[in-house]
């Protein structure tokens, strides 16, 4: 039986309420940000301790899996049943995603736990951005994209000095148990600033949907991340991956179409603009993603960088990123035009892409960091721009499914790119290091896997140290080589993205005048606060 949906009316807030409210979700989505950017300086000395190198996708892709799957049953359940607890719940199951990594004792312990913490992760960042979705218009929502351009900064500039501080100071672990005070002081501002009633609405969520949802996407990114490595890309175990994955891809499509609520409605879909966004956000995500994962590595290895000289050495992507989204959204929120930025961005992308592909062991600093900075300044131009664009296409009873959407794509372009770029690292690292090394010093590192964490290796002879930096050069050049071209079909869907009037309260979608002209008005009486 289908459940009425409600038309929601606009939330309207004064500008001093709606920082109050801010400031609870900047903590929320400190949080996120801060365990992407804390965690990548230490990933190196972890696959050290722990296990090979050949496990350093998969402390990622957990992250990536759970937080990319489940940021559709967040937005869902955030339509149905209000914003706050969904946000609550996500950074309660964060913070134990966050002890239980810090206290692992194996490398698969850990990878389980991270994949906890993407699973709080992904309600964090999807909820919060409904959330803003629901207090602000799109005109509007440029001018608050500052402050979530505040967050990015501290915890991209942070985030990378603290993993590598404690890494070299304390113990990785801290990376994890640094999280556990900021959330806490996260639950006590969210539950004082969002205090909206909500009305439950008597829907079924759509557990099947996500079922088949999560069961598809493991599928596909287990066949990327083995593909080449543990088995062969023509194998049974591959094929058969695919296969599930496309069989199981079509199975939640089909029940997308005919869930009284799905996870993900189709109908989106019929919005040119959503799906030429969402598109370009999958590719955008997999070429940010796959190419960031891997810096740390090679600035520790190659370059010969501590952990925290890493995180330093990381500054000037952060800045051109933290840069261009603030400008880019005031600049949006003042003149309401929006197209521009994702072209010139992903233009920019592109290039920085193919500049670091040409990095070798003898290029200096000023080489690294320019093509750090250009990358950062592109994804700044890109990937917030494509959430304003969802949101301003969509209607406003689906704005949490629509962010979700957005989010949706991103990261799981994300876990793709770092899946499949990690697996073309590890076979171009494979191949190359019997290029440099004696088969002595190849079993002592661990032959082509490379089982030691860049302190150990700091301590082998200077010959073999010269070669692991030249056959992971190599390696890393893959990945950006593979990265550029991907990036730029991104630039060329760009070109044909439709630029819409970003609207103000009140003012309906092309969508909501379409369907006014064929349908009668909603019954009176049916607004729904849905901030929770």
């Amino acid at each position: 039986m289908n459940v009425e949906t409600p038309e929601y009316a606009p939330i309207r807030l004064s500008h001093r309420e709606i920082l109050i409210v801010f400031s609870g979700l900047m903590l929320g989505m400190l949080l996120a940000v801060l365990d992407q950017t804390i965690v990548s300086t230490a990933l190196p000395t972890i696959v050290g301790e722990l296990s090979g190198v050949e496990h350093l996708s998969w402390l990622i892709t957990a992250y990536l899996l759970t937080s990319t799957t489940s940021v559709p049953l967040y937005g869902k359940l955030s339509d149905l049943y209000g914003r706050r607890l969904l946000f609550q719940l996500a950074i309660v199951i964060f913070l134990v995603g966050s002890a239980l990594s810090g206290g692992a004792q194996s490398m698969t312990m850990l990878i389980i736990c991270r994949g906890l913490q993407g699973l709080g992760a992904g309600g964090i960042m999807s909820v919060s951005q409904a959330i803003v979705a629901d207090i602000t218009t799109p005109r509007e929502r440029g001018r608050y994209m500052g402050y979530f351009g505040v967050v990015f900064a501290f915890a991209s500039i942070v985030g990378p000095l603290l993993g590598g501080l404690f890494t070299d100071q304390l113990s990785w672990r801290w990376v994890f148990f640094i999280n556990l005070p900021l959330g806490a002081v996260a639950l006590v501002v969210t539950t004082r600033v969002l205090r909206q009633n909500v009305r439950r609405l008597g829907a079924r969520v759509d557990f099947l949907g996500g079922a088949l949802l999560v069961a598809a996407a493991s599928c596909l990114l287990l066949a990327t991340t083995w593909g080449g490595n543990q088995y062969a890309w023509r194998s049974p175990m591959i094929i058969g991956l695919l296969v599930a994955s496309l069989v199981l891809g079509m199975l939640f499509v089909l029940n997308e179409l005919k869930a009284p609520e799905p996870l993900l409605p189709m109908r989106l879909f019929r919005n040119r603009v959503i799906s030429l966004a969402s598109s370009i956000a999958l590719i955008t995500g997999m070429t940010m993603f796959g190419a960031i994962a891997f810096m740390p590595a090679y600035l520790q290895i190659v370059k010969g960088t501590s952990a925290t000289g890493s995180g330093l050495r990381m500054l000037p992507l952060m800045f051109g990123m933290v840069t261009t989204s603030i400008l880019s959204g005031r600049f949006i929120s003042a003149t309401g035009r929006y197209r521009v930025f994702p072209t010139v961005g992903l233009a920019v992308l592109t290039a920085s892409l193919f500049w670091l592909s040409q990095l070798s062991t003898h290029s200096t600093w000023l080489q690294i960091s320019l093509g750090m900075f250009f990358m950062g300044v592109g994804m700044g131009m890109v990937m917030q721009v494509m959430i304003l664009v969802v949101q301003n296409s969509a209607e406003q009873r689906d704005m949490g499914v629509a962010t979700a959407s957005a989010n949706f794509f991103r990261s799981m372009g994300g876990a793709l790119g770092v899946a499949v770029f990690g697996s073309i690292m590890a076979h171009r690292l494979a191949t190359e290091l019997p290029r440099y090394l004696s088969a002595e010093t190849l079993g002592r590192v661990g032959g082509g896997s490379l089982r030691l964490s860049p302190e150990q290796l700091r301590a082998l002879p200077p010959e073999a140290i010269q070669g692991i930096a030249q056959a992971f050069s190599h390696a890393i050049d893959s990945v950006f080589m593979w990265a550029a071209p991907i990036a730029f079909v991104a630039f060329l869907l760009s070109l044909f993205l439709k630029e819409i009037p970003l609207r103000h309260h009140g003012e309906p979608t092309s969508e909501t005048l379409a369907r006014e002209s064929t349908v009668s008005p909603p019954v009176r009486g049916q607004e729904l606060s849905h901030l929770g």
